[in-house]
């Protein structure tokens, strides 16, 4: 029985790459160190795979920055822009894709499915002349050969990443891609003649984007361009891999019929209805490979029932032509649980990492095969057992104050128009008032005092005394700009969503837990493993603190429910929702505790609410059901007069823009400046927006200092199709990774805009 691993995190266990590359990019080191730290972490995988028995071992999933990126430089696809003239690609132009350099901007960045990994967006047009330009796939599969190890060579499929590119600029929105086959499929011939060549013997082709809501002419392509294939990929053994969700039956009608393929692997965690597509009907002599293990959490396989699942699938597919596998590439969970020594025992015990989850797909193999390691197995049904019965998990008050929200759908007794009239009375804000987003900048003392305090090197009374000069210099500051509604800048918290979980119950927290989010940047996501509930007040101390140091209105800064929840490894114990409604009520005590404090403005971001949306369009509805009714309950309970804020990162919103209406803050403000025009036309389009909402107007995540004119000229465009006492003037997002130098005159050059605005207003009337 074979045993397959789908992908594997190439950060490395310590993320080394994430070190190597940095000090690259810094000009620290060389091409050469950096290429010998990235040979070691594949080296170090292969053997590690190797020695664990898995018969398919993959290749070319390594990525100095991302897969998808390597398929454009294997292809040539590199824009003009970056003045590529043909050979080999190398590092300089790769990152320049990537990053940017000091005279073009990078290529765009999006989410790779519904995950929190980022992908580089191939920009193509009928223009691009597609050459063989990488040889990065046959030059690693040689590199494993000769460690001894054969692989299985991985290549974005060409359908997939057709449909993961947008059309360059200067080019047609409506550009039909897949036009774009015939130019690219002999590029791909060619890396296949060149693996066959090598000695591979087999060859995956990742087409994910199969479990998309696809049109009939998208699957058709895919049957074009496999016929198209068939010759060059005879004599390989070919496995088309998909993951991330069911196959719809069209789909899985198409993907089975496929010239030249040998095998199909399916995600059977995130889509167990495609179990029975299987079990309905099969091609004969085909080979099976089952996503059983999960590989985007971080919980230990269910041994017995992964088995009786494959056991099943035998039966259909026969014993010879099963192969367990892993549910997506391991790119999506943290690398080695060896490394956790700050965890304790209980809780280890539930848990796979990468490496750990490597060995529970041969373990599930030898099964099998009728070789079962009695003992794993019997430590894996004692770790799950565990689990269902510890106390830590179960929190009876919780259970039943969550059970008692069915029923109802938890909105403020008065609408918003009627809100914000209480409000402003109470407030007395001018028209188009500005604040920002929550947090200010993180300078190097600062980490360092909070470090030295974690480390209890510091007192908690010189930390309380160091955070509250912090606080005071952001306050005083944005009294000096002229600022109408007040942060206290956020200098206590790491993390957004680290910092509410290290004061509710129900978490837990890695050492080492990283996972690559895009490049080096990597994210450590908390651990949801119990039910979740509030111990005692979190924020209040340092809000009211704030606000006593001045008159204007101080805004309480937290993190929803949702994006909490989309920003951690979840429990699969239960439903998502489940354990969302239970993180509302948390936040919901704090809001309401916020509110006695005396703080009449209290935001609760949700960044990523769009983020968790599911792949499917027959599963949105649902999911955003239960998300805006999670965010509702978190403020149903407040007075009128106190003002809900909440921000959203820009994320196609526009499909999604009458659940953030029925979300029903007060005020929304939205990531926004890099995609201005798309936002706005949302409004053109007639929808009736009545609550606050602010549009961010210059983006924060470039260091360039936007001009009061620029300013302006934003807030008139908002101003044509949103009423002035509805509109807000604040940046993008929080200013944590900005310097004070960029800051200051930003935001003075924002307050300005604003007022230059007011008074035009004022004069016109």
């Amino acid at each position: 029985m074979a045993s397959h691993i789908v992908g594997y995190p190439r950060m490395g266990p310590k993320r080394e790459l994430k070190f190597a590359l940095e000090s690259f990019w810094d000009g620290k080191s060389t091409a050469e160190d950096l290429q010998k730290v990235s040979a070691d972490i594949r080296s170090g995988i292969w053997k590690q795979m190797s020695e664990a028995g898995t018969k398919y071992i993959p290749s070319n999933t390594f990525a100095h920055y991302d897969q998808v990126l390597d398929t454009t430089a294997m292809l040539g696809a590199v824009p003009p822009r970056y003045g590529y003239t043909g050979g080999e690609i190398g590092l300089d132009v790769y990152f320049s894709m990537a990053r940017g350099n000091a005279s073009v901007p990078a290529m765009e960045m999006t989410k790779w499915f519904d995950t929190n990994y980022h992908y580089i967006v191939p920009e193509l047009g009928p223009e691009v002349n597609f050459s063989y330009a990488s040889h990065k796939a046959v030059n690693e599969y040689k590199e494993a050969k000769a460690l001894g190890v054969d692989t299985v060579p991985v290549l974005v499929g060409p359908v997939s990443y057709l449909l993961l590119s947008k059309a360059a600029k200067g080019v047609e929105k409506s550009f039909d891609l897949l036009s774009l086959l015939p130019k690219i499929l002999p590029v791909y011939k060619e890396v296949i003649t060149e693996l066959k060549a090598a000695g591979a013997t087999w060859i995956q082709l990742d087409e994910p984007v199969l479990v998309m809501d696809l049109e009939g002419h998208k699957l058709q392509a895919f049957t074009g361009a496999y016929a198209e294939l068939e010759s060059t990929l005879s004599g390989l053994n070919v496995l088309v891999e998909t993951y991330f969700a069911d196959i719809p039956a069209e789909a899985y009608k198409t993907l089975t019929s496929l010239k030249g393929v040998t095998a199909y692997g399916f995600d059977l965690v995130r889509g167990t209805k495609t179990l029975d597509l299987v079990k309905a009907g099969f091609p004969e002599g085909k080979y099976l490979f089952a996503g059983v293990v999960d590989g985007r959490n971080i919980w230990a396989n269910d041994f017995a029932a992964s088995l009786s699942t494959l056991e099943a699938l035998e039966g259909v597919v026969g014993k010879d032509k099963l192969v367990v596998s892993t549910s997506c590439s391991l790119l999506h969970t943290a690398v080695d649980l060896v490394n956790e020594t700050k965890l304790d025992d209980e809780i280890k015990s539930w848990m796979a990492f990468a490496a750990q989850k490597v060995v529970e797909v041969n373990a599930l193999a030898k099964a099998l095969a009728g070789n079962k390691d009695e003992a794993l197995f019997s430590a894996n049904a004692a770790a799950l057992a565990s689990r269902r019965s510890s106390p830590r998990v179960t929190n009876e008050g919780v259970q039943k104050a969550a059970a008692a929200l069915k029923g109802s759908d938890h909105r403020r007794a008065t609408n918003v128009s009627a809100r914000l009239d209480a409000q402003q009375k109470k407030l007395n804000l001018p028209i188009l008032p500005t604040t920002t987003i929550g947090s200010f900048p993180q300078t190097v003392e600062l980490r360092r005092v909070r470090r030295e305090y974690k480390a209890k090197k510091v007192s908690e009374e010189d930390y309380v005394k160091a955070m509250k000069e912090e606080i005071k210099k952001v306050v005083d500051l944005q009294e000096e700009l002229d600022i109408d509604v007040l942060v206290h800048g956020e200098p206590e918290r790491n993390d957004m969503v680290e910092y509410f979980g290290e004061q509710l119950s129900g978490f837990a927290f890695t050492a080492n837990g990283w996972v690559q989010s895009y490049g080096s940047r990597c994210v450590k996501p908390p651990v949801i493993f119990g039910d979740v509930s509030r111990p005692k007040a979190m924020t209040v101390f340092w809000s009211a603190m704030a606000q006593s140091m001045t008159s204007r209105p101080m805004k309480g800064m937290l993190t929803g429910p949702v994006t909490i929840l989309n920003w951690s490894f979840v429990r699969n114990d239960q439903p998502r929702h489940e354990t969302c409604y239970q993180i509302a009520l948390a936040i919901k005590d704090e809001v309401e505790d916020l509110e006695k404090g005396g703080i009449n403005v209290i935001q609760i971001d949700e960044a990523a609410l769009r983020e968790g949306l599911p792949l499917r369009k027959s599963e949105h509805a649902f999911y955003l059901d239960w998300a805006v009714h999670s965010f509702r309950i978190t403020n149903c309970g407040v007075q009128d007069t106190t003002q809900i804020h909440t921000h959203m990162c820009y994320s196609h919103f526009n499909d999604i823009i009458h659940s953030i209406i029925d979300m029903d803050a007060d005020v929304i403000t939205i990531e926004n400046s890099r995609s201005d025009e798309k936002l706005l036309s949302v409004f053109r389009e007639g929808v009736k927006y009545g609550a606050g909402i602010g549009p961010g107007v210059y983006d924060i995540h470039s260091p360039r200092i936007p001009s009061s004119e620029e300013i302006a000229d934003r807030v008139n465009k908002m101003l044509a199709v949103l009423e002035q006492n509805i509109l807000w003037v604040n940046p993008d997002c929080g200013l944590k990774t900005r310097k004070y130098t960029e800051v200051k005159p930003a935001l003075k050059n924002m307050v300005d805009a604003a007022k230059l605005i007011r008074s035009q207003l004022a004069s016109a009337k």
